[in-house]
C-alpha cells in the first residue's frame, strides 16, 4: 500500500507544527553583529593600513614568511 500525503505550508508554520523554536530573532540578531563588526573592521582592509602594519613587522618577518612560502612550494621542511 502507497499513501502521499500533500501538505501545503509555509516553513514558519511547519516549525510550529514540529514545536521547533522560532530562531528569527537570534538570526537577526546574529547578522546585526556581524555587520557591526564588518563596519568596525572597513578601516583595517584599506591598503593604507594594510601596508602600515605589514611594515611594522619589519624586514625579518618578511625573510620569515617568504622561507615559509618557499618551504610550501618545495615540500621541504629546511629553511
Amino acid at each position: 500500500m502507497k499513501i502521499n500525503v500533500e501538505i501545503d505550508c509555509t516553513p514558519a508554520e511547519a516549525r510550529t507544527f514540529l514545536g521547533l523554536p522560532d530562531v528569527a530573532p537570534l538570526n537577526d540578531h546574529l547578522v546585526a553583529e556581524m555587520q557591526r563588526r564588518m563596519d568596525e573592521n572597513m578601516a583595517r582592509m584599506q591598503p593604507e593600513e594594510l601596508m602600515k602594519t605589514w611594515a611594522s613587522f619589519g624586514v625579518q618577518a618578511t625573510e620569515q614568511f617568504r622561507s615559509m612560502m618557499n618551504m610550501a612550494t618545495t615540500g621541504t621542511t629546511k629553511p
